[in-house]
């Protein structure tokens, strides 16, 4: 993390050329639905906020700024936002050439 607390240190420099990385919020009290493909080969890193996997199953796992996570091939309805800020998702990945 960085020295401000913000968490965006992984984004300071620039990633080698074989990587690529985008940044996911997801609004205050609002959640994404889980599609498989947009986590495909990624590592996640929750940047800001806290974060919160919904399972298949109905169960849920909270993820606090700086947990790094594999979110691909899991058994997920959503990824949500039960915070009173935006969560900051960072997903690193090998660039789609």
């Amino acid at each position: 993390m960085d020295a401000n607390g913000g968490g965006l240190c992984l984004l300071a420099r620039p990633l080698p050329s074989s990587f690529e990385a985008r940044l996911v919020a997801v609004p205050p009290g609002r959640a994404r639905l889980y599609h498989a493909a947009e986590w495909r080969d990624a590592i996640v890193v929750v940047a800001r906020g806290e974060i919160e996997l919904e399972f298949l199953d109905g169960s849920r796992r909270r993820f606090a700024r700086g947990c790094v996570l594999w979110l691909a091939g899991l058994a997920l309805r959503a990824v949500g936002n039960r915070g009173g800020s935006p969560a900051v998702l960072i997903a690193v990945s090998r660039a789609r050439r």
